[in-house]
């Protein structure tokens, strides 16, 4: 490559981490420490931020819950075969987030396909926090059971072979073997999965609406302070960028580890 086409290469790159950068710098600027500290003071913050951690955290759980045995089952699939039910599983990861929630207030709204259904059982999902939690695990789920799925694929069919012969149930060799040698990659989905959920805006405010104290997560409230603080949005959405940063901090780590260990068993087996 010519020393101009390097440069150009160069430039272009330098030109879309700028890009990158800068909003985040501009949100640091006006979020300082003062402006933070003040944001955390405000009560509907604090319930912001109870909503938003509650709500993200029973999500995850139930992503863990059921996204584990359907990855397991994707994994175990021919190599392939037709692939629809993996399709839908990353479908929401391509959705816009309006359509998600509307596609959810459509199905369990109460004029929504099973609105009536669940109205005689005497459950009520729009606007409440259990609608928040629906539409942070639809919108999640995909990335955990993207990530899950690949390191379930990455487990040696052998071992799991092996386990089987020395008396071990399908079931066992599951948790024996397979969970184990994923638990890394899974721990990283999982992070990548709860940021999501964390972050979760369009579907949360069409399902949910945004309650103080019952449906407003730190997204709708930085929503709701851009109309008389834009101070305090910045800081609710450094608070939030924080978070976000731990998370991927943590799915990175567990990515860098996840791939380590792959080199050495790589490097074992060609000796």
């Amino acid at each position: 490559m010519s020393r101009l086409g390097a440069a150009l290469v160069r430039a272009a790159a330098l030109l879309l981490v700028l890009l990158l950068a800068l909003p985040l710098a501009a949100l640091l600027v006006h979020g300082g420490p003062a402006a933070l500290a003040g944001g955390l003071a405000s009560p509907l913050v604090r319930a912001a931020l109870a909503v938003s951690l509650g709500t993200s955290l029973v999500s995850l759980a139930l992503v863990l819950l059921l996204g584990t045995p359907l990855a397991w089952l994707l994994a175990k699939r021919r190599a392939g075969a037709p692939g629809a039910v993996e399709t839908l599983v990353q479908l929401p990861i391509v959705l816009p987030p309006s359509l998600a929630g509307l596609a959810l207030l459509l199905a369990f709204g109460r004029r929504g396909l099973f609105g009536a259904l669940l109205s005689h059982a005497g459950i009520s999902l729009a606007f409440t926090p259990a609608a928040v939690v629906l539409a942070q695990l639809f919108v999640a789920s995909p990335f955990y059971v993207q990530v899950a799925e690949s390191a379930f694929r990455a487990v040696d069919p052998r071992l799991m072979d092996l386990s089987r012969t020395l008396g071990c149930s399908p079931a066992r060799a599951f948790f024996r073997v397979a969970l184990p040698l994923s638990s890394r990659a899974l721990l990283g989905g999982a992070a990548l999965a709860w940021a999501r959920a964390l972050g979760e805006f369009g579907a949360t405010l069409l399902f949910a609406g945004n309650l103080p104290g019952a449906t407003q997560t730190l997204p709708l409230a930085i929503y709701a302070a851009l109309e008389s603080d834009v101070n305090a949005a910045a800081a609710l959405g450094v608070l939030l960028l924080a978070i976000a940063l731990g998370l991927l901090w943590l799915a990175r780590r567990s990515a860098a580890q996840l791939f380590a260990r792959g080199r050495r068993e790589e490097s074992e087996a060609m000796r």
